[in-house]
């Protein structure tokens, strides 16, 4: 197709519109993704709701597609509104123009994460609607914002409360992300997030003075020991076939903090590790190791958990899950090659594993750079197209189980 095709078709159209709300953060107004999408389950003649429920800024709406047997677990297509802060800077386009180029790239933030599978679920259901078709299960296309702070104020206030659980959950699909290859990824599993502070208080004195028992030497042990589990992380990744970081334990000291004056020893020293936890790895027995590094450093150091997230189950990829099943053949019936991995960050999945809910992150990006967040972020006409034909062979096979 050419530009003029790409930008005369109704699909991209649609995308482009809502990339062009700047639902960005900090301090989200999500009102124009709200109508957006309300005019949108118009078009398709689908009733939408919208709910707060953790307050009044943080919308989730909800396009619904009652099923024939809408008795049965229901389907969920989940997408977030919300986008990361852009650098324009640093953007060859403007980050919410959706400038389409000559070679049919889409450029605006949110055009991999997560914005376009948003529409092209919708895409999908215009498609579907116009060949007749009617799921056997019910699907509701929910759009949940905070996703991007962690999700505290949208996925995870929702699962907690009566709208979610009336509406029968059997399995949803979340976002994924691209591959530079031929194949997609799957998202089967989360790694568990922990973000911790240690405070580590010492003796004080001149710093002309060799004293013991000094918060430099006590974070100095502690640190040590942390970058030690790093590099052994490290390690593994070599011997792994496909080297996702997902697989492995990832630990990075993000924030170093104290001090008062050069001549001064610091009577406190902080530092914030930010640690994403193996699906194989014991949370109770590796936080036990972090306590006991601590004690053996020495005392005074205090831990402050500023974020630590509970334990998301994988979701079963066999054929004890009839949802994976279908999802799987029909991949195969269109003759795409997908890669499971575990999520190397994390998505609004893991709240929805631990309630029974079997969940899959996938976005029908493949060929293309990896740029969630990242300066120039885009897609390409010809891929956002084609993934709305791959949803609508997907829909129908994981609303028939």
């Amino acid at each position: 197709m050419s530009k003029a095709e790409w930008e005369n078709n109704e699909e991209i159209k649609i995308f482009r519109e809502y990339l062009r709300i700047p639902s960005i953060h900090p301090n989200v107004d999500y009102t124009g993704c709200v109508e957006f999408i309300k005019r949108q389950a118009a078009s398709l003649d689908l009733p939408v709701d919208v709910v707060y429920p953790v307050n009044d800024a943080n919308p989730v709406v909800i396009v619904k597609w009652l099923g024939t047997q809408p008795e049965l677990p229901s389907i969920i297509l989940n997408s977030h509104m919300d986008v990361v802060p852009v650098f324009p800077e640093h953007w060859t386009h403007d980050p919410f123009s959706a400038d389409l180029d000559d070679e049919g790239r889409i450029y605006a933030r949110g055009t991999q994460d997560t914005k376009g599978i948003g529409t092209q679920y919708l895409g999908a259901i215009r498609a579907l609607k116009a060949q007749g078709y009617q799921p056997k299960r019910s699907i509701y296309v929910t759009f949940v914002p905070d996703e991007e702070l962690g999700g505290i104020l949208g996925m995870q206030g929702f699962v907690k409360g009566q709208y979610f659980k009336a509406l029968n959950v059997g399995f949803c699909l979340d976002e994924g992300c691209s591959n530079i290859d031929d194949s997609y990824f799957i998202f089967y599993a989360e790694r568990t997030a922990w973000q911790i502070r240690f405070k580590v208080s010492g003796t004080t004195g001149h710093g002309s003075q060799l004293l013991p028992n000094t918060a430099a030497e006590k974070l100095h042990y502690v640190v040590t020991k942390l970058l030690e589990y790093r590099t052994s992380q490290m390690e593994r990744i070599k011997d792994l076939p496909n080297k996702f970081s997902g697989e492995v334990t990832s630990v990075n000291l993000t924030i170093l903090s104290g001090g008062v004056q050069n001549n001064v020893l610091p009577p406190l020293l902080e530092a914030v590790f930010d640690i994403r936890i193996a699906i194989d790895v014991d949370l109770v027995a590796f936080e036990q190791q972090i306590r006991d590094w601590c004690a053996e450093a020495g005392s005074g150091i205090e831990i402050e958990f500023e974020r630590k997230d509970e334990f998301s189950p994988a979701t079963k990829l066999d054929a004890s899950n009839p949802f994976w099943t279908a999802f799987q053949n029909s991949l195969n019936k269109q003759n795409l090659k997908c890669t499971p991995i575990v999520c190397p960050g994390c998505t609004d999945s893991r709240f929805l594993r631990p309630l029974g809910v079997s969940a899959l992150g996938f976005s029908p990006m493949k060929n293309m750079p990896i740029l969630p967040h990242a300066h120039d972020e885009y897609t390409r006409a010809d891929i956002y197209l084609h993934g709305i034909e791959v949803y609508t062979k997907i829909i129908p096979a994981i609303a028939s189980v």
